[in-house]
């Protein structure tokens, strides 16, 4: 769906100029760069003819000793030879922090284990916003070789389970790399676009799609549901940390075994994976290769078989398919109710991987268009309606991967957007003050599953002042999530009376690790009983602790109408129900709450009785006669 341009008078564009999106998949291995050309998108080659750029960066020197950045097939050879100087796959660094990365690298990282690290390099240190910016920079350079205009913008896609952290670090890269970005889009979500305009005259209203994208260092698993014209995603899963890169593992470690290898330095080690990286491609298309490694004088060879390889990439095939099967249950769907499954990502050339699918969607997958290709074919083609050029009616509605909320009282999750929820997206929920006179809120903003704070991920705080003082209950918050197109999050908060304001952005320092987004999801599953009592029991504890501050204060107001003997019971019956309230136990505070309503609800009454008669003091029963008697003839001739 096209966007509407608004020009001021006499500074609108000319309205025959045709405006230039390219669209980028940023991937782990390779990255690629598209636009759309006389309505048909395609992917742009470098003057070698190719379309894949491996998403490689060499810090080195030229001929001269000069200090010079190779990017792509020109830094592949670096990988053997320097390694340490060599990044690779530096998008699984993107966002992360320094203690999130737990798996082999030949790299030196630098900085606190909770920022995003830093490479050390032969031209100091390099972060990885500034690495995939180089990386961003050669793609844009060839999109300048081959367009006549101004590149007007970009759509740069990223795995649907990245967080803000990854997603803002995605952003600042192509800011450095001097891109306009038009859109954060979903890698699932681009190949879902890339086949519904392919196929847009096969497809029948309410459908629905099985995007399985498997790349070099992650996992996105997607229900897309098409009806009317538009995509959208019903439920979205997967790992931030799982791919080509975790199948090389297994392969070297399988080699190393099977050598009988115990240790190998870094550069043996890269020697070794791009080793396996071509045997893996090779049996893509044959059903055996010969493997050759030499360490120093020693020669290892061996054959590897495709049966070989599937026994050796099982768990990654398994624990994808464990993803499959918890978002099929997200979008409420069974394996009959998916009409096709498209498979996008350059692992999904393996066989093993193709038949492990096949099985259990229990039909034969997609692959019409080359699955290296497809994610940045739907990201041009959605920066081409982005920049106004396309005319097609297809709109796509991304989701929330998790559920985002905030903290109250008794450290309780109040969740405010729900995961799997269509963005942009904008909610708003009203809260209240807790104690009397309290001029000022903690916001606590959270994301997680779970109904304690504690359980989930902290994503930022922020503070609201300037509230009027009032009694507890009377002051009204309203507090707004925003969630735009790119996953970015903005909550705001709002006095009503006062129209006092303040508000974040969340952009934390660092994104979740693999393990961390996958407990959040899990977790929320497994602990669902356990979740709902500890709720129960901690709802119950603030309500007790509400109802003894207002007794606390009405004590002070009105003792004394109380006899001694009846301020003693209600004073033990206090004393209990505090007592109780440090114990986890919700029947006993149940209990204690039910023996004070006793006492609590005769003060109360002794309160109102007091209350009234102090009103009525110094008027007539006549006086009510003769009001109501009023009031009844004015009703009557009304």
């Amino acid at each position: 769906m096209a966007l509407l341009q608004i020009a001021e008078p006499g500074q609108s564009s000319n309205p025959h100029e045709h405006r230039i999106g390219i669209g980028i998949d940023l991937g782990t291995t390779n990255s690629l760069v598209a636009t759309v050309r006389s309505g048909v998108p395609k992917i742009l080659q470098d003057q070698h003819d190719h379309t894949l750029l491996p998403s490689i960066v060499h810090y080195g020197k030229d001929e001269n000793g000069q200090a010079q950045v190779t990017v792509g097939h020109d830094a592949k050879a670096s990988i053997a030879t320097d390694p340490a100087n060599t990044i690779v796959s530096v998008k699984r660094f993107m966002g992360r922090s320094k203690a999130d990365i737990r798996f082999q690298h030949p790299y030196e990282l630098v900085g606190s284990d909770q920022d995003m690290p830093t490479f050390v390099t032969a031209h100091g240190n390099q972060s990885p916003v500034e690495i995939s910016a180089q990386i961003l920079t050669a793609l844009k350079n060839r999109a300048d070789l081959h367009l006549e205009h101004e590149i007007n913008g970009a759509v740069i896609t990223v795995p649907a389970y990245f967080d803000e952290a990854q997603r803002q670090a995605t952003r600042d890269a192509a800011k450095l790399a001097g891109l306009n970005v038009l859109r954060l889009l979903n890698e699932p979500t681009a190949a879902a676009i890339a086949y519904g305009l392919d196929q847009n005259s096969q497809i029948v209203e309410d459908q629905n799609f099985a995007i399985y994208d498997l790349g070099g260092g992650t996992f996105d698993m997607s229900i897309l549901r098409f009806s009317k014209g538009v995509f959208e995603v019903l439920a979205t899963g997967g790992h931030t940390a799982m791919g080509g890169d975790d199948i090389d593992r297994l392969l070297v470690k399988f080699l190393k075994t099977k050598f009988e290898i115990a240790e190998l330095s870094n550069q043996q080690h890269a020697q070794l994976v791009q080793i396996t990286k071509s045997a893996k491609e090779t049996l893509t298309t044959e059903m055996q290769v010969d493997i050759q490694f030499d360490i120093e004088a020693q020669t290892f060879q061996t054959t590897l078989t495709q049966a070989e390889l599937a026994t050796v990439i099982q768990p990654v095939a398994d624990r994808t398919l464990q993803v499959c099967q918890r978002v099929l249950r997200d979008a409420k769907l069974k394996v009959a109710d998916v009409n096709a499954i498209i498979l996008v990502g350059g692992s999904t050339r393996s066989m093993a991987i193709q038949d492990a699918v096949a099985k259990f969607f229990e039909q034969t997958p997609l692959c019409s268009i080359n699955p290296d290709e497809v994610v940045a074919l739907g990201a041009a083609i959605t920066a081409n309606q982005l920049v106004g050029n396309s005319k097609d009616g297809t709109l796509l509605l991304d989701v929330t991967p998790l559920s985002l909320g905030l903290e109250t009282m008794g450290g309780l999750v109040e969740r405010v957007i729900p995961r799997n929820s269509p963005i942009p997206v904008a909610r708003k929920q009203e809260f209240t003050t807790y104690q009397d006179g309290q001029t000022a809120m903690l916001i606590h903003v959270v994301q997680g599953e779970r109904d304690m704070v504690e359980h989930c991920r902290s994503l930022g705080k922020f503070e609201l002042r300037g509230i009027p003082a009032m009694t507890a209950g009377a002051a009204r918050i309203e507090v707004t999530f925003q969630v735009d197109a790119d996953g970015l999050l903005n909550v705001s908060a709002l006095e009503t009376t006062s129209n006092v304001k303040a508000n974040i952005t969340i952009k934390p320092s660092y994104g979740l690790s693999s393990s961390d987004t996958e407990r959040l999801l899990l977790e929320g599953f497994q602990h669902a009983e356990q979740d709902k009592q500890l709720r129960h029991l901690n709802e119950l504890k603030v309500e007790a602790q509400r109802e003894l501050e207002a007794l606390k204060q009405a004590l002070i107001q009105d003792q004394s109408l109380l006899e001694p003997s009846q301020q003693q019971s209600l004073h033990e019956a206090v004393a209990i129900l505090e007592k109780t309230l440090q114990t986890d136990d919700a029947s006993a505070i149940e209990q204690a709450v039910e023996s004070l309503k006793v006492h609590s609800d005769a003060f109360a009454a002794m309160r109102m009785n007091q209350h009234i008669d102090h009103a009525l003091k110094g008027t007539r029963l006549d006086d009510w006669s003769n009001s109501t008697n009023t009031s009844s003839s004015n009703q009557s001739k009304e």
